[in-house]
């Protein structure tokens, strides 16, 4: 990381040679450049002199002063400005240490990271810096960077010190005519407020990211590969009259049910739920609520169908069975007729017997 200013931090008689660095960086976001739409060529921006109309290079231009409200323009050059008595110029004085919460987030402006510049200045840049930690307080101060003085806040940040430069108090505008005309709220109101905002959970930094951009890299890569470019999805129409109780309820409700999809995530798979991932934990619980409903409607379903298919076999069964007991009836009542058969028969014949053995008795004695 290149440094872009080197100072030192006045404490007291103590100082300390630092190195600056930005903590930011700005050229992820998206930026655009101006094209000529007939032919895609890129329109450059020239520096043309008022007077002349003719382009000034960049070595001839230089620095002018124009008062508010005056037409005037002063020439100012840099030797000019190095005469100026500025005390700041290469060091942060600091001037004061206070409560963060007595510096207004409006004037906070840019961030950088301060560096202990060389081996001698470690031990008293340590010392600033536990001192601001353990003490809980911030410093404030005055430095001069790239030509401008500012205000300046120190704080400890993840074992090292972060200047924040400041706008100058006359800088913040007044709210006048922002803020609306005294509005009377119910408390229950007031207290569903306070519950949504104790029920929307923690917040991931590491889940933020920028949704704009990502779709406008999609955009470019499709418009690269000739692909037709998706529609937008469309969004919530414009503003709605609403029932604030009532939506403050239902926001209650769905983000408890948020928290508690994450809360049985983390059960399941030791892993956080972070916040961003609410609307995917509403949509994934709509999945789940899905799939358990057509889970439940298969097996309602196939309930259905095995009892339809018991049905159509059973009377089936029934009906094989009523043939095989007609048959076995039949059987047995074919046995019977032969049985029946076969004894009349045999009472015939011991008749016709009887009946031949008195025949020759009688026929005996007649010849005697």
């Amino acid at each position: 990381m290149r440094s872009i200013w080197n100072g030192s931090i006045s404490f007291g008689l103590v100082t300390i040679p630092v190195k600056t660095y930005s903590a930011t960086d700005r050229t992820s976001s998206v930026s655009f450049v101006r094209i000529h739409e007939e032919d895609g060529a890129q329109v450059q921006y020239r520096k043309i002199c008022e007077l002349d109309g003719e382009e000034v290079p960049n070595e001839e231009v230089g620095k002018g002063y124009q008062a508010p409200g005056d037409d005037t323009i002063v020439p100012v050059t840099d030797e000019d400005l190095s005469r100026l008595p500025m005390p700041t110029a290469k060091t942060l004085s600091i001037l004061s240490f206070v409560d963060p919460d007595e510096i207004d987030p409006l004037q906070m402006d840019k961030a950088y990271y301060l560096g202990p510049n060389g081996a001698a200045a470690t031990k008293p840049y340590t010392l600033l810096r536990e001192a601001l930690e353990d003490h809980r307080k911030v410093a404030v101060g005055k430095v001069a960077m790239r030509g401008r003085e500012s205000l300046a806040m120190l704080r400890a940040h993840a074992g090292a010190i972060v200047m924040h430069t400041l706008l100058w108090p006359d800088q913040l505008r007044p709210v006048t005519g922002v803020a609306p005309d005294e509005v009377e709220l119910r408390e229950n109101e007031l207290k569903l407020a306070e519950t949504l905002m104790d029920s929307l959970g923690e917040l991931d930094p590491a889940e933020l990211h920028d949704d704009y951009r990502e779709a406008v890299e999609a955009l470019v890569a499709a418009k690269l590969e000739g692909e037709p470019v998706a529609p937008a999805a469309s969004g919530p129409s414009g503003a709605q009259v609403i029932d604030l109780t009532a939506a403050l309820e239902k926001s209650v409700r769905a983000a408890r049910d948020g928290r508690d999809a994450g809360a049985d995530s983390e059960s399941e798979s030791a892993s956080v739920t972070p916040i961003r991932g609410r609307k995917a934990a509403k949509k994934g619980e709509a999945e789940q609520g899905a799939a358990k409903k057509s889970g439940a409607a298969a097996k309602k379903t196939t309930g259905k169908k095995t009892a339809a298919a018991t049905a159509k076999k059973a009377p089936a069964k029934k009906t094989a069975a009523a043939p095989k007991a007609a048959g076995g009836q039949a059987k047995d009542t074919s046995t019977a007729k032969k049985t029946a058969a076969a004894g009349t028969s045999r009472k015939t014949a011991s008749k016709s017997t009887a009946k031949k053995t008195a025949a020759r008795k009688t026929s005996k004695r007649s010849s005697a």
